[in-house]
């Protein structure tokens, strides 16, 4: 891939309407659904995440090496890598 074309994908990626989903488990058995859920995207600072979404319910503190750190909101949690977002999990809370 050229070196040209990443500013592209990457504004792809970020502005792109892509279909949101979250895993549930229901009595053993995971499945997908579709939701709605507005969440923080992969590669987000820990800055950008708390001016957006104001203040988490909850911050734990992290664990592991690397560090990853998990706050809580209404609807969804993040996991952090250091102070990227790594993934961000609709809850249904």
């Amino acid at each position: 891939m050229s070196s040209r074309a990443v500013p592209w994908l990457v504004a792809g990626l970020l502005f792109g309407g892509v279909a949101a989903a979250e895993t549930i488990v229901v009595d053993g058995q995971v499945a997908v659904r579709q939701t709605n859920v507005e969440r923080p995207g992969r590669g987000s600072t820990m800055n950008s995440v708390e001016q957006r979404f104001g203040a988490p319910n909850s911050k734990h503190a992290a664990v592991g090496q690397p560090p990853i750190t998990r706050w809580d909101y209404a609807g969804f949690s993040v996991f952090f890598e250091h102070d990227r977002v790594i993934h961000a999990v609709a809850t249904g809370g």
